[in-house]
């Protein structure tokens, strides 16, 4: 990656910004829930250039939804920026713990650990009444650093906060690989006992990683329910975690680019096969995977990059 990336991360940004005010509620709607979803599946790919595979990367996506929804629900507080601060932070803290058993598994060990505790939050809120049990509680945000959101333009306040996030934390992880620390992440992948005999801390990487998945997670989690307006205990649920396994192999793992590239591919493909094939939707998110590894094993992504080399 170079600088190209960032250049272009602020180009889309821009463009989506400047056709915000032109743009159909349902556009922006779908935009928001792409993105979102493409902050958590960035920190997947993170975890995935550590060759590590989560499949409970729902857990954080929940419990940044929940934080930030509860600051509405128990505290009365319905600024979004203070809400998305709290889905930053829980998510957080709650990696740094967990992290310190996950970060000494790898391979399927890792992935069932990380699968076992987004499913023991599952069956916690399920079993929470004061939480709505399964079927969760609205969301409601008024305003945005204290500024008061009008009355219908929540979907495009929401769109460019998402937009705005999505370039910080893209740029910020795309800064990270680049350094000393964010290289050894592939390092580790390849070969974990030369990076140990280096004296790199291969524990150390892992933990630091996983705590930034957790972050995005929470990040992403956040700003789907301020954009949904709902939280559900779904959202911790291990169909959740597999999709967004599925966009990180759809779209790959060679640019910070490519998470959100593959989450609005996954979002049309989805919307489009539930409109017009509503009761094979599934069946075609399937036959879609299937040529993806058949063809482009290495992801969408792979695409720009065989452009690029052929120019």
């Amino acid at each position: 990656m170079t600088d190209h990336t960032l250049r272009v991360l602020l180009g889309v940004a821009a463009l989506l910004l400047a056709g915000l005010p032109f743009m159909p509620q349902w556009l922006a709607f779908l935009i928001t829930l792409a993105l979102a979803r493409g902050l958590v599946v960035l920190g997947l790919a993170l975890l995935m250039r550590t060759g590590l595979v989560s499949f409970g990367q729902g857990l954080y996506y929940c419990l940044g939804a929940y934080a930030a929804a509860l600051l509405d629900h128990a505290a009365g507080i319905h600024d979004a920026a203070l809400m998305l601060l709290a889905a930053l932070l829980i998510p957080v803290v709650v990696a740094l713990v967990l992290g310190l058993l996950l970060a000494s598994y790898r391979g399927i060990f890792f992935a069932m650990l990380s699968l076992a505790f987004s499913m023991i939050v599952f069956g916690l809120l399920i079993k929470t009444s004061s939480l709505g049990s399964s079927d969760g509680f609205n969301v409601a945000t008024r305003s945005i650093f204290g500024i008061t959101i009008a009355d219908g333009y929540n979907g495009r306040v929401f769109m460019a906060a998402t937009a705005i996030l999505s370039v910080i934390a893209a740029g910020a992880l795309h800064r990270y690989l680049n350094s000393h620390l964010g290289r050894l992440s592939a390092a580790i992948r390849d070969n974990e006992l030369r990076v140990e005999y280096l004296g790199a801390s291969v524990r150390n990487v892992v933990h630091l990683n996983y705590v930034i998945a957790a972050a995005l997670g929470g990040i992403g989690g956040g700003l789907t329910a301020l954009a949904v307006g709902h939280i559900d205990p779904d959202m911790a649920y291990w169909t959740t975690s597999g999709e967004f396994v599925f966009v990180a192999v759809l779209s790959g793992t060679g640019s910070v680019l490519a998470p959100f590239f593959g989450s609005v591919i996954f979002e049309a493909i989805r919307t489009l096969a539930n409109q017009y094939a509503p009761n094979i939707w599934q069946m075609t998110l399937g036959i879609t995977m299937l040529a993806i590894i058949m063809f482009l094993p290495a992801g969408l992504w792979a695409l720009f990059r065989r452009k690029a080399r052929a120019a």
